[in-house]
């Protein structure tokens, strides 16, 4: 017995010994001919500033009382379109126990915005045949004038929308429909030029280094849990000591902060037990070790091929792992309906169910239009996923948001029933899970979709056309 526990502490001590020596997402200089005073060729401010702002209006699009709101409408404007310099960070901020290094957008970057990186192909999941920025924009719009960011009538919680689809029409978008593929051209930002005049990295380094920006990960992120990171996103004052990699007395959001699809990969895993975030993280830090070791020389056509490889390791598992999420969404909108119908049954408070239900919905919504918002063809996917969930869930009295107006007003039409659209959730994960070989599949609800449609007495489809 003794024999046994004194082995399980060898084992547990040597799996801290191996996480503890997993490198870390610092460069040197390989930029030949440099003069300056860097000893870093790692940098991606940029991206960092575009999760504060997405953070920040995460915030501001809870602000809105109920009626026309210009001066709330302008600050959401100056965080997604605007540039102006002096911008706080309104989120994250130090709290308690979790002290947070900087506090003004342009400690990270100077003159960036949301807008001119959105997506810049149609959202076919939205009404308006809009491009990324405007259905954004028109969001934004809504929330300014929305109470709480949630419109009851027409079913949208527009915190949730934009920050949804936010993370997936510019970090998901800009990462892996640029900087991981036509950016990592042989001819386009070659590794053995600067990037531009006076920086301290090559070409390809910072290509690399905005993709990595973008996923939002902490540099040090294959030394820590699943869970850590998870916490670090959450800024729990447990966690604290392990965020702050350098040991300065301040967590820094350039380095050492959790953000976004980092979080949601993190998150999955923590629950699911898969390894999205530690596989993105490592191919991350592999291609940014073959570049670093190509010491400023162009990169061949075979390293080029391996960081390709690299880059479609991450940018299959990242795809994952938005489709992991809506799977999960699509779960709760299937559990949240049942809780409304069996609150109507016995005359119950119908608001709370309710109010989840939206809230979950635009999560779904949100990580669904993300899915196609990368230049990455979807093919029969991308009608299913947005005839599945159509352009707003099912309200009372069986009807859905079926356009928008030229003033901006939703239109409203007969739709299926709460039941059908129960079927649609569940069909919803059965074709995401087939479609990209999903793992952890969490709040998986499928085992009930005999009995549903059993119950609805039709096996046709009960799609929104």
């Amino acid at each position: 017995m003794k024999n046994k526990w004194v082995l399980s502490l060898l084992m547990l001590s040597m799996a801290g010994a191996t996480q503890a020596a997993e490198p870390t997402y610092e460069f040197g200089i390989t930029l030949k001919d440099y003069q300056g005073d860097k000893t870093s060729s790692v940098s991606y401010g940029g991206q960092i500033a575009r999760h504060a702002l997405h953070n920040s209006i995460k915030v501001l699009s809870k602000q809105g009382k109920g009626n026309d709101n210009q001066a709330l409408l302008d600050e959401l404007n100056l965080y997604f379109s605007g540039t102006a310099a002096g911008r706080d960070i309104i989120d994250p901020v130090s709290k308690k126990g979790f002290a947070i290094k900087q506090t003004k957008m342009d400690e990270l970057s100077s003159g960036k915005d949301l807008a001119t990186s959105a997506y810049k192909g149609v959202v076919t999941g939205w009404p308006g045949n809009m491009t990324a920025a405007e259905v954004l924009n028109s969001m934004i719009v809504q929330a300014a004038k929305t109470k709480g960011g949630f419109d009851p009538v027409n079913g949208y919680d527009y915190i949730q929308l934009i920050s949804k689809f936010s993370m997936g029409a510019v970090f998901y978008n800009k990462a892996v429909n640029h900087y991981l593929d036509e950016k990592l051209g042989a001819d386009v930002h070659p590794n053995d030029k600067a990037y531009k005049d006076g920086v301290a990295y090559t070409g390809k380094e910072h290509v690399w280094d905005e993709a990595f920006g973008y996923f939002g990960a902490p540099i040090h992120s294959l030394r820590l849990t699943p869970k850590e990171v998870v916490n670090i996103t959450k800024m729990k004052p447990e966690v604290f000591a392990k965020a702050d990699f350098n040991k300065d007395g301040a967590v820094d959001l350039k380095s050492e902060m959790a953000f976004a699809h980092a979080y949601y990969a993190a998150s999955v895993d923590a629950s699911g037990g898969t390894r999205y975030f530690h596989t993105i993280m490592k191919a991350f830090y592999d291609g940014r070790k073959l570049i670093q070791d190509a010491q400023g020389e162009k990169l061949s056509n075979t390293e080029r091929q391996e960081l390709q490889a690299y880059a479609k390791v991450i940018a299959g598992n990242w795809q994952k792992v938005i489709a992991e999420a809506a799977f999960k969404y699509a779960g709760s909108v299937y559990k949240d309906i049942e809780t409304l119908q069996q609150a109507e049954k016995s005359n119950g408070d119908i608001a709370k169910p309710y109010r989840n239900y939206v809230k979950h919905w635009g999560e779904l919504k949100g990580f669904t239009l993300s899915l196609q918002a990368a230049g990455r063809e979807l093919g029969e996917t991308q009608v299913q996923l947005n005839r599945l969930t159509g352009f707003s869930p099912v309200l009372f009295g069986d009807s859905q948001v079926v356009a928008v107006g030229a003033d901006g007003a939703f239109i409203q039409g007969k739709s299926i029933s709460m039941n059908e659209y129960k079927l649609n959730m569940l069909k919803l994960q059965v074709h995401l899970a087939e479609k990209f070989a999903l793992k952890a599949k969490l709040n998986d609800r499928t085992a009930g979709i005999s009995d549903l449609m059993k119950n609805l007495n039709t096996g046709v489809s009960a799609e929104n056309d």
